[in-house]
């Protein structure tokens, strides 16, 4: 793995290299093993956060963790083209447009026990300002490249808080063109709902179910790239104790496994109905 400017990061890609990288600040890390026209995305996996934050972070640790998505790079790892979040969304939040990044306050509590100065805002905004422009390179090369493009925008979340019975899987639509993707939408549904977990956990799978897909880095895509279809992918975290802050390392692995396979086949069928 190389350590690339934003700049080198781009300029690789701009040149159809083969790569692997993170970026110089350790903010993002990207992976290309061909060029394909699906790319994966993990943005919420980090857990980094800054030494100068810790004393005025209110959130413990295992409270970030918590919002966090862990392991939603692992469930991708095999795939040709991954992009992933290093740092926290309590630093910055890569699914927010940047005037709403930096929290003030997370999940109904206070996060800074003194407000950030200009500065230290700026210096997150720059790391979300620049996975940006390496995501836009990047799609626009698979577009130019493909004529269509599909990225798995994968993420997680917590369905012991919820007081009804969630989907396992749960993908979130609201801001994509559903007359036009509705059927491979569904057959990415579909495809979800078949995988068999290990201990008996439920696979179900549903559409705005629990989220609606209002991220900004599905609403980002959409808007700049006419012909590229984002699909926000959430799995409930059965693959982990919540609250004893676990890991379920066969579960993620049975994850990884079924989307090595699910995943480019849906891709390819999606390719097949939408490229010029």
């Amino acid at each position: 793995m190389y350590r690339l400017t934003v700049s080198e990061i781009i300029s690789k890609i701009h040149a159809g290299n083969i790569f692997e990288a993170v970026a110089s600040d350790y903010s993002f890390t990207i992976k290309i093993d061909g060029y394909v026209p699906y790319a994966c995305a993990a943005i919420h996996d980090g857990h980094q956060f800054r030494k100068e934050l810790w004393c005025n972070c209110i959130h413990t640790e295992y409270e970030r963790w918590y919002e966090e998505d862990p392991e939603t790079k692992t469930m991708i790892q095999s795939h040709p083209i991954v992009i992933a979040g290093c740092d926290s969304r309590f630093e910055y939040d890569l699914n927010r447009a940047p005037e709403a990044a930096v929290f003030e306050t997370a999940w109904g509590k206070q996060l800074w026990r003194e407000s950030l100065s200009e500065a230290m805002k700026a210096k997150s905004l720059r790391k979300h300002a620049n996975f940006y422009k390496v995501a836009h390179a990047l799609i626009e090369t698979l577009e130019q490249k493909f004529g269509f493009c599909t990225v798995y925008d994968m993420h997680s979340y917590n369905w012991k808080r919820w007081d009804r019975e969630v989907p396992t899987w749960n993908l979130g639509t609201s801001n994509v063109d559903n007359e036009r993707f509705g059927s491979v939408i569904e057959d990415w549904r579909h495809s979800l709902s078949e995988i068999e977990f290990p201990h008996g956990i439920k696979s179900t799978s549903k559409i705005n179910d629990t989220f609606q897909g209002n991220g900004y880095f599905l609403k980002y895509i959409t808007k700049n790239f006419k012909n590229t279809l984002v699909l926000a992918t959430e799995i409930a975290k059965v693959y982990c104790d919540e609250y004893e802050q676990v890991i379920f390392s066969e579960v993620v692995k049975t994850v990884e496994e079924e989307l090595r396979t699910r995943i480019p086949k849906h891709a390819q069928y999606v390719y097949n109905v939408f490229k010029a």
